[in-house]
């Protein structure tokens, strides 16, 4: 007789544990793939940038006195690199203070929106108002208000920031997801529950899509704040040096500038990513 059982270990697949080495294998390839276009990319992109720069600096496309060459500009930086780095801590807390400040009030007072219709349609108006005047007008008075230093510019920070945290509070805690609301409903949960439990996690990503938003606001906000009112910091060494035609230190202020920005809005984007560790499992990326 033909045993009928005699082909199963012919059909049977490869163990389960034969199959896994490759499938280990492509995913740290593409998680080496990610990582080094991570690091390759943005630093091709730098050097386009600088040899675009370079290219029209030395062609005289722009007039030397108002944009010298790379090399210039980091001569400027390296005879005074003290000077320099002490102005950029100076910038850099007033940004993360200001930064700081426009955060906390801004979260508040998005909770105080959602929560309350009346309270919405109080001041949306004057928030929409107070947003839509050009900050730096602003900055003579609070010179006149608050005096010289910190408190103009953190004052100036505090405006530019204020809004969008605002507005993206308000936003994710107002939009959430219907199944979520209707499972609280069904689950007869408090409000203080269904706040801590659902529509504030819910809104968590968008309010770090305002705090993102904000942190750039917050850099640019510091140096319009130094410019009007400073005496240290990153705006006033580019108003101080741009001043007596010493562009190539000014510009190597400008790029402290940019530098402090990207590494606060580096760090915040770190942090969302170890606060919200769901967020990335749960929506698509390219």
């Amino acid at each position: 007789m033909t045993d009928l059982r005699s082909p199963e270990p012919a059909l049977a697949g490869p163990p389960v544990d034969q199959r896994r080495p490759a499938v280990g294998r492509g995913a740290l390839g593409v998680g080496a793939r990610a990582g080094a276009n991570g690091l390759l990319l943005p630093g091709a992109g730098l050097l386009v940038a600088f040899a675009v720069w370079w290219l029209t600096a030395r062609l005289e496309l722009v007039h030397p006195a108002a944009l010298p060459t790379p090399g210039s500009v980091l001569s400027a930086f390296t005879d005074k690199p003290d000077r320099m780095l002490e102005h950029t801590l100076d910038t850099m807390l007033e940004i993360l203070i200001g930064f700081a400040l426009s955060a906390v009030a801004g979260v508040l007072l998005g909770l105080s929106l959602a929560a309350s219709s009346t309270v919405e349609r109080m001041f949306t108006p004057l928030l929409v108002a107070v947003n839509a005047v050009p900050k730096i007008t602003l900055g003579p008075l609070l010179v006149v208000a608050l005096g010289w230093g910190q408190k103009p510019i953190l004052t100036m920070v505090f405006l530019l920031c204020f809004f969008p945290i605002v507005l993206s509070t308000a936003t994710g805690l107002t939009t959430t997801p219907s199944d979520l609301a209707e499972l609280v409903r069904s689950l007869n949960a408090s409000w203080w529950q269904a706040f801590r439990k659902v529509r504030f996690p819910a809104a968590l990503p968008q309010i770090f899509v305002g705090l993102k938003v904000a942190m750039p606001l917050a850099a640019i906000g510091a140096v319009i704040g130094e410019f009007q009112a400073g005496e240290s910091g990153l705006g006033y060494v580019i108003t101080q040096y741009a001043g007596i035609g010493d562009t190539a230190t000014a510009w190597a202020a400008i790029m402290l500038v940019a530098l402090v920005s990207i590494l606060l809005y580096s760090a915040l984007v770190f942090v969302e990513r170890l606060a919200l560790p769901w967020v990335r499992a749960t929506t698509s990326s390219r």
